[in-house]
């Protein structure tokens, strides 16, 4: 039902005004507002995207520009922000693909700039696009930017040579000769693929279609800084809680005007304690404890003064009453942490100091949903705790000790979570990184990554090798390092790097690890059949099912695109097989088999191709390209009956939907392809005059009695002019005469 469209315009424009201000929380309350209104409204839902990405919302923004793109199929805008969000996400082949399909809204536009762009940022994200790359070769041509063309014909060389088919890579550089005959680079390259040595892939040119395009509309919003932060207690928490507690305990006692028994007790063991002396202050405060005067403060102190008396285990305990007074239980965590490394349990000090560090953070933290932020990453760091190997977590324990001491441990402590979290992947990388090189790995691979980010590629490689020297086995460098030849177009080397690592995860029984590095060297170089072949047979080992049915079904489409398609259906074989055993979502199994049908017509197996389209017509009946695909094939195998049975149950499917508009397209595209149906003529001509269109109507049923009286079809015939009378059109005359000719 239409929305209202005062209230639509009225939040529509709230919505600029507030994006107009950069206050992106206002901006999407209003577009939202304006898609409650209006839900298919493309325009809407681009504006409350565009909010979502400034507001980084990203999994929102995500899915709202879905939902546009869905509702403008032919507006590239809303799949081209898509793949922006997927490539800020990380997910980089995703975003390759969105790229190659904006690429062809414009091609079908014939915006071919604005197509090449495209084109460029998915060979960029994902290196080994063959297609792309053979498209863009030959749209730099037609634009007449030579030494981009020879650059793109260059690159398929090398990519031809890795997948070791020689002669293709030769036909290659010999297309880009041909641009330009003295080419230096083209004509090395032919001597090395001729004389079969490995060639290098040639320098990626950046071009202003390929710069960062994610400030088009907005600046993304800037981060808040952190709030002020004085100079704290150079012991850390448990020195910063001590003070309080003595504070809190003293004004305890003065509170309730007695001072006899337990108060007096408490009054001494406090005097002592600031004077130092331990020894004397922990049985005073245990008299107290003992005359009835319990407080969280007593049990605090108690537990700092047992520690410096080397007597972990009563300070674990009387730290563990502390921890109930929320203003107390940093410290208190901290001095447990401390204890149970005395106690030689480094599993259970891990798990104290990690949470001495959330206090301490969240309490520094701006706003609710920052908090919650903070607790995630806290939350994972607890759980990858019982993952890390003792030798780890005596390391980890002294990188915490260490960051938790000296006059400014609160702002280390922000600071160093921040760079954990943007330079290490997930929880267990974060623990490897605390334990392997402390804070100077840390801030060593922070400059790795902001170097990388600016581009200073050969400062990037020396910092790499700086932090190797920290920490010769911390894997997650010599992945930085990978990355860093990739982005310096030294591909096979980086792949080379990128699978010594993976190894070196399996030996040290990671499989997750490897698993992940594998998939991302995939993700650079999606056509390296080795690779994923090694992945596909560790996982297989590993029995881990789902993943080796992602994998045979990426493998079978990399044959697909290598045209190789014997080896294709193959694999899409095994890949059916399995996902039945698994019994995974019919859309999967659909996908495979739409793969299987498409290879059997490329083979010109239209019987075996039909087999298969009836399969998914009886798993997914509402499946339109099926559906149409079945019409084609019975036609080319001359079965008209069963085409017109195909086609009807694609009518009554759009008439359910209420969708004339695909009735109309698709009756017109069918006529076109077999303007010799009777049957088809008849079906366009009764939607027509159905739908008052009664001159097309006319067309129809005039083209489809001249085939019946060709036919000889005279009864027939009669029928069809019958109908044209019956619509009264202009010449109606001439049709009654050669109805009473026919014996009408």
């Amino acid at each position: 039902m239409a929305g209202n469209r005062k209230i639509y315009e009225k939040a529509m424009n709230a919505g600029h005004s507030a994006a107009w201000d950069q206050q992106w929380d206002r901006a999407i309350a209003a577009y939202g507002r304006a898609v409650q209104e209006f839900p298919e409204d493309p325009d809407a839902h681009r504006s409350l995207g565009l909010a979502l990405l400034q507001a980084r919302r990203l999994e929102e923004a995500l899915k709202v520009y879905t939902r546009a793109h869905q509702l403008a199929p032919d507006d590239p805008i809303p799949l081209e922000k898509s793949a922006d969000v997927l490539e800020r996400m990380g997910r980089l082949r995703e975003a390759a693909q969105q790229y190659i399909k904006v690429a062809d809204i414009y091609i079908a536009q014939r915006d071919l700039e604005k197509a090449i762009g495209n084109w460029e940022r998915a060979t960029h994200l994902t290196p080994g696009l063959i297609q792309i790359h053979a498209k863009l070769a030959t749209a730099y041509e037609r634009t007449g930017e030579v030494k981009k063309a020879i650059r793109e014909y260059l690159t398929l060389a090398f990519n031809f040579q890795r997948m070791e088919d020689n002669e293709r890579a030769i036909q290659a550089v010999q297309r880009a000769l041909r641009l330009d005959r003295d080419n230096a680079q083209a004509l090395n390259t032919l001597q090395a693929l001729q004389s079969k040595t490995l060639i290098t892939a040639p320098p990626v040119e950046s071009t202003d279609k390929t710069a960062d395009r994610r400030h088009e509309s907005f600046d993304v919003a800037p981060i808040v800084a952190d709030p002020e932060i004085g100079e704290s207690d150079p012991r850390g928490p448990i020195g910063e809680t001590e003070e309080t507690a003595l504070n809190d305990l003293a004004s305890s006692v003065f509170e309730t005007g007695d001072l006899s028994g337990g108060s007096m007790y408490a009054i001494q063991a406090i005097e002592l304690h600031r004077q130092g002396d331990a020894a004397a202050a922990i049985p005073i405060y245990k008299q107290a404890v003992a005359s009835g005067f319990v407080h969280p403060a007593i049990y605090f102190n108690l537990g700092m003064l047992l520690l410096k008396e080397s007597q972990p285990q009563q300070a674990v305990e009387n730290f563990s009453l502390a921890l109930a007074e929320g203003k107390l239980a940093a410290g208190a965590h901290h001095g447990l942490g401390q204890a149970y490394v005395a106690l030689n349990d480094p599993h259970k000090a891990a798990r104290h100091l990690i949470e001495t560090l959330r206090i301490v953070d969240l309490s520094l933290a701006l706003g609710e949903q920052e908090r919650d932020e903070l607790n995630a990453v806290y939350n994972d760091l607890q759980s990858s705790i019982p993952k890390g190997d003792e030798r780890q977590l005596l390391a980890m324990n002294q990188r915490f000790f260490s960051l938790l001491t000296g006059p400014d441990w609160k702002q280390r402590v922000a600071e160093t979570r921040r760079q954990l979290e943007e330079t290490a992947e997930g929880a267990d990388a974060m623990v490897e990184q605390i334990a392997e090189g402390g804070e100077g790995l840390t801030e060593s691979i922070a400059k790795i990554d902001r170097y990388m980010r600016e581009g200073y590629l050969t400062l990037a490689m020396d910092e790499a090798h700086y932090a190797i020297q920290i920490a010769p086995t911390y894997l997650p460098v010599h992945l930085r390092v990978g990355q860093i030849l990739m982005a310096d177009n030294q591909s096979q080397t980086a792949i080379e790097k990128y699978r010594v690592v993976a190894e070196t995860y399996l030996v040290r029984n990671q499989s997750d690890r490897a698993a992940s590095i594998l998939n991302q060297v995939l993700e650079i170089a999606p056509m390296d059949l080795s690779i994923r072949t090694s992945l596909i047979n560790m996982l297989r080992k590993e029995e881990r099912w789902s993943e080796v049915l992602e994998q045979y079904i990426d493998l079978a489409d990399a044959y697909y695109q290598l045209a190789d398609f014997d080896l294709a259906r193959d694999t899409y074989q095994e890949a059916y097989t399995l996902a039945e055993r698994l019994q995974v979502r019919s859309d999967k199994i659909v996908h495979i088999l739409h793969r299987m049908a498409d290879i059997s017509i490329t083979r010109l197996d239209l019987r075996q191709a039909l087999r298969t389209y009836e399969q998914i017509k009886m798993m997914s009946p509402e499946d339109e390209r099926t559906r149409k695909a079945l019409m084609d094939l019975n036609y080319r195998l001359n079965n008209r009956v069963d085409a017109i049975k195909e086609l009807d149950e694609l009518m009554r499917l759009y008439a359910r939907q209420q969708r004339p508009d695909l009735i109309a397209h698709t009756l017109e595209e069918q006529v076109a392809l077999y303007p010799e149906e009777m049957a088809l003529r008849s079906r366009l001509a009764a939607f027509y005059s159905h739908m008052g269109r009664k001159a097309d109507a006319v067309t129809q049923l005039d083209a489809l009695g001249e085939l019946q009286l060709d036919a000889g079809l005279h009864s027939a015939a009669a029928e069809t002019i019958r109908q044209i009378v019956a619509l009264n059109p202009p010449g109606v005359e001439d049709y009654k005469r050669l109805l009473s000719t026919l014996g009408g």
